[in-house]
């Protein structure tokens, strides 16, 4: 009996495999996300009974809660949803391209240099220019920071074209650049602007519209399938760079290819929902309980790992603190701390 499930195109141009058990466990994280996501339009200022909310979803033009279901708790829940899965697959991607389990995109810079073009554009073209330019710009500087990191991890000559570590110190040195500049912005810029920065680079979800889940959703639709069919060449790419050239990978070139699908999930989630730190450090070691080392696994795993915690942190930020509304990257953030230093513990040695 065979271990995995296997998924052809028609012309069998295109397939993909997965562990059964891995699947399986997949298919489980998808009912408790949408058991949570039902929590989450149920709770609020206003308490709606589970069956009205369904009954809602269903039949919306009969609704008596219409307005707080689909205008207010919908497009923030999926926006929620959307931006962990992105970050989840993101920081997947990034531990096993570079072969170190600390490794994020907020860690080695790629969410730093979306969040200085953002602050960078709200300290001086906000108010004169539209705010629906903000995430093309956070996502291009996201890339450009990528382009950066890459150039300067690059050796000239060498067997391997970018070197995991160098990729991570260079990362690591980058990020912490991009953080003083982005701070002395912030400290020259206007008080009602620092206010809105700070917000915004906490990261939240806080008035999401449905048009912000339609311009998010297909950079999420895009690159996580990308990354799904290139599964095994990750999981090549988490081996010595010699085995994986002499099992037949152009290690240079999947490396290069990846790490655009990293870049481009942490760019589009930081432009819609700032800086939500150490969501891409936990979500893979989290979905690695459950779906095993599996490339194609992992990445289903921690995208869904990642939309339940950014999810249920915008619960807690909606609901815990009433009638306040906080972000949810501070509750990601009280979460992830402790995990990071406790992932150092225990790799101490």
């Amino acid at each position: 009996m065979t271990t995995h499930y296997l998924f052809r195109s028609r012309a069998e141009a295109l397939a993909l495999a997965i562990h059964r058990q891995s699947f399986r466990r997949c298919l489980v994280m998808v009912a408790v996300t949408l058991g949570l996501l039902l929590v989450y339009l149920c709770l609020g200022s206003t308490r709606i009974p589970p069956m009205d909310v369904i009954a809602t979803l269903v039949s919306p033009d009969t609704s008596d809660h219409r307005f707080v279901i689909q205008t207010l708790r919908l497009p923030r829940a999926l926006l929620a949803l959307l931006v962990g899965a992105g970050l989840g697959v993101s920081g997947a991607l990034l531990q096993q391209i570079v072969r170190n389990p600390l490794a994020s995109p907020d860690i080695i810079g790629i969410s730093d240099g979306a969040a200085l073009g953002a602050v960078l554009f709200l300290a001086w073209f906000a108010g004169t220019v539209s705010l629906t330019w903000l995430p093309p710009v956070a996502i291009a500087s996201a890339a450009l920071t990528a382009t950066i990191i890459y150039a300067l991890a690059w050796k000239p000559g060498g067997t391997t074209a970018v070197a995991p570590i160098r990729l991570v110190l260079v990362g690591i040195a980058l990020a912490a650049a991009l953080k003083a500049v982005a701070t002395l912005v912030l400290v020259m810029s206007p008080l009602s602007t620092t206010v809105q920065a700070y917000i915004w680079l906490t990261g939240t979800v806080y008035d999401a519209q449905w048009q912000d889940v339609t311009r998010l959703l297909p950079w999420t639709l895009t690159l996580i399938p990308v990354a799904m069919l290139a599964a095994r060449a990750l999981t090549l790419l988490g081996m010595n760079d010699e085995q994986s050239k002499g099992l037949g990978l152009a290690v240079g070139r999947y490396r290069l290819l990846l790490l655009a699908c990293s870049v481009g999930l942490a760019g589009s989630a930081v432009a819609f929902a700032g800086g939500m730190a150490f969501v891409g450090l936990m979500a893979p070691h989290l979905a690695r309980r459950y779906t095993g080392q599996t490339s194609t696994g992992l990445i289903l795993g921690a995208g869904l790992t990642g939309a339940c915690l950014v999810l249920l942190a915008d619960l807690l930020g909606r609901v815990a603190f009433l009638p306040q509304d906080l972000p949810a990257g501070i509750f990601v953030s009280g979460v992830g701390a402790p995990f990071f230093i406790y992932l150092l513990y225990r790799r101490r040695a």
